[in-house]
């Protein structure tokens, strides 16, 4: 009998952590968990500042693996891991610690007195100003506020000192993957590099001399390696899986969730679940004539071509709180769920067409940082509740078609778009606004799963 041979993919999200067995024979998921991080910490900053415990998201990757059968995780032989793009967390050593029993790493502590906070993808601290004081990176992508190299030298020129307290710095994913492997320091894929700005993907390379030009401390930066390398191996026996199990380095979220979906070169993945972002898969860079699409580094030396909205699921996730404060208010508190199967049924039955015209920018967005949302063009016809939902979510699709228009779809003969993240595999009014401004075929695959694709990576 053939021994079972399994991949173990971990996700480590915005919000949650999501981990899953994976079998590349039978190429179908064995086993999965998922937990919400409730990882979210007060910032000095205020709203601008967006920040992360990371020993609250170490316990939640801890929760799901071990909750994983131990039957199964026995077979595991490689480990791939992915996450949350652009943020940054620092560290020194002693930032973790192992807890073993009967010979057996069953989980790992991060230290909060070695380790700074991550700060997220979603923090806004560097202003327009700020980032055009920078020097601009020799790379075709540029340094956006909530990007590594911009936290950090934000840091470099308000908190100094807070700098020199630590040794290594990398995206969360790459701590995680450092501790597992017990590495000396972390190494980092080309994927997460360049998320954080001041990366040249041409030559593989970080800006070190742009950088070391304005005093920024280049110790602090990881080793590149190219997606799908391995960085370490197992340090310990964990929860029944093997030491010594090869750890891929950490990838991008957003690449292995395209990974786990994309069928064919014809095919373009929209995936809304926080943020919302449109892709699709070149060999090489290319000239689109527009300034708010990116090509990202992706695997085997291709690039994703991508439209990365910060409005997604947020912006509808918020307006349901604001309805449900609102009701609360009355005295009338209504869950969450009642709240968005009202409103999407509501939507549904909408008009086809409204005057309302709604600028979803409640989080600004990358290339109009200042950008804020807005409503325009309310009448006594369109101020139900349907028309209003059905309105906010043509405008999320509206936004993300001004910035990836369908001609650039057309041109790469993509011929229809693949849905993903649960934002949008829930909303059928989202549904609809997508193949109505994109004139595409919207269809859901099996695919989708970042943790799935951090093991498909690793293969």
């Amino acid at each position: 009998m053939t021994e079972k041979r399994y991949i173990l993919g971990m996700d480590i999200g915005t919000t949650s952590v999501k981990v899953c067995v994976y079998d590349p024979l039978a190429k179908e998921i064995v086993a999965n968990q998922n937990k919400d991080t409730a990882a979210n910490i007060p910032s000095d900053q205020g709203i601008e500042g967006n920040k992360q415990d990371v020993p609250k998201i170490v316990s939640a990757v801890h929760y799901c693996v071990s909750r994983l059968p131990r039957d199964v995780l026995r077979h595991v032989t490689k480990i791939g891991v992915c996450g949350q793009m652009h943020g940054v967390v620092l560290w020194r050593d002693g930032a973790w610690e192992k807890v073993e029993k009967d010979g057996m790493v069953i989980r790992f502590e991060g230290t909060r007195e070695n380790m700074s906070a991550l700060y997220t993808w979603q923090d806004s601290r560097c202003k327009t100003e700020f980032l055009d004081s920078l020097p601009k990176p020799d790379s075709h992508l540029k340094c956006y506020s909530g990007y590594g190299c911009a936290t950090l030298l934000w840091m470099l020129k308000h908190k100094p000192e807070k700098l020199k307290n630590f040794k290594y710095s990398a995206t969360v994913q790459d701590f995680v993957v450092t501790m597992l492997c017990d590495l000396e320091s972390p190494i980092m894929s080309d994927q997460n590099a360049a998320s954080w700005g001041y990366f040249n993907t041409t030559d593989n390379t970080w800006n070190i001399d742009i950088l070391k030009s304005i005093d920024f401390p280049v110790e602090l930066l990881p080793k590149i390696v190219k997606s799908g390398d391995i960085a370490g191996k197992l340090n310990s026996s964990w929860n029944g899986i093997p030491a010594g199990t090869p750890v891929g380095v950490a990838l991008g979220d957003l690449q292995c969730s395209i990974i786990a979906t994309l069928e064919n070169t014809q095919d373009a993945v929209l995936n809304i679940s926080t943020s919302a972002q449109l892709a699709f898969v070149v060999n090489s860079i290319s000239d689109f004539g527009c300034n708010t699409i990116e090509h990202l580094p992706y695997f085997n030396n291709t690039y994703l071509v991508v439209a990365a909205s910060l409005n997604g699921g947020n912006v509808l996730a918020t307006f349901v709180k604001m309805l449900q404060q609102w009701m609360l208010e009355f005295g009338f508190p209504i869950p969450q769920s009642k709240v968005w199967e009202k409103l999407i049924a509501l939507g549904l039955d909408a008009k086809t067409s409204s005057a309302m015209s709604i600028t979803p920018h409640l989080l600004g967005e990358r290339h109009v940082p200042t950008a804020k949302a807005s409503v325009e063009n309310i009448d006594l016809s369109n101020i139900q509740l349907g028309s209003v939902f059905k309105s906010l979510c043509d405008s999320l699709i509206q936004n993300l078609h001004t910035m990836m228009p369908k001609d650039i779809l057309r041109s790469a003969d993509i011929k229809r778009i693949v849905g993903n993240g649960s934002g949008l595999s829930r909303n059928a009014v989202l549904q609809r606004a997508v193949e109505h401004y994109y004139s595409l075929p919207l269809e859901f695959t099996c695919g989708g799963d970042a943790a799935k694709g951090a093991a498909i990576a690793v293969i």
